[in-house]
């Protein structure tokens, strides 16, 4: 006859193989599910001024602004093992050293989290703002809707620097969108380059190239530079 304890343990042993088992069953039915994704971005202004980009910044520097315009189709994302989605958009230059060939600089200028509706509690919102998106997902356990992005003229969150504190005039500048699904069970899910069986890639999620433009004077260093010029008139 076994004791007590070792009938103990060969019910959690039972318990843990049933449960992991599952677990590995509802990773593997998103796979099951179709992604098609899409998204357009295009620029609608953008600066190069200089000073400091962060409150923390100890010196003056060159950094640049873009404001961006985006329409995505994130809905296929959205399963019943949707935790939430983290979305992204990047601006991406050839790097310019001799050392640095075939390289990419990246640089974060906006990102936002969007989560399922059974994941609501643990959005960073207000309380006011939370039960206003409860109460638009009311009785949805998925609600594919979210994934719609359309944003106009967006201010982004975060600037573009550079190591050398030089970025005006940059040639081949390009807008990317991204995004990581975070599952409630599984592995992370990130945009692929590629079709992966019914994952397909993220359709026009590159904007056309730009180059950021000069650097963009005060107006105090404009009237400066006048009162200077009839001094020495």
């Amino acid at each position: 006859m076994h004791n007590s304890l070792t009938r103990i343990q060969n019910v959690f042993g039972f318990f843990t193989t049933v449960v992991f088992a599952v677990a590995a069953l509802i990773a593997l039915s998103d796979f099951a599910s179709p992604r098609t994704p899409s998204a357009s971005v295009k620029t609608t202004n953008v600066q190069v001024v200089k000073g400091r980009p962060h409150y923390y910044s100890t010196k003056k520097e060159e950094y640049a602004i873009i404001r961006f315009s985006l329409d995505a189709d994130l809905s296929s994302l959205f399963t019943w093992n949707t935790k939430q989605l983290f979305v992204y958009v990047t601006a991406e230059w050839p790097a310019s050293g001799a050392n640095d060939a075939n390289q990419t600089n990246k640089a974060v200028i906006w990102d936002s989290i969007i989560t399922s509706p059974s994941a609501d509690r643990l959005s960073n919102l207000g309380p006011a703002a939370l039960k206003k998106l409860r109460r638009s997902a009311a009785g949805k356990p998925v609600d594919p809707s979210r994934g719609l992005l359309s944003l106009r003229n967006q201010k982004p969150k975060y600037q573009i620097t550079h190591p050398t504190g030089r970025v005006a005039e940059t040639p081949d500048v390009a807008l990317r969108v991204h995004y990581n699904v975070q599952p409630w069970v599984g592995l992370l899910a990130w945009n692929q380059d590629r079709d992966l069986g019914l994952w397909k890639s993220l359709a026009g999620a590159r904007s056309e190239a730009f180059e950021l433009p000069a650097l963009k004077k005060k107006k105090d260093d404009k009237g400066d530079s006048k009162a200077k010029t009839k001094a020495k008139a």
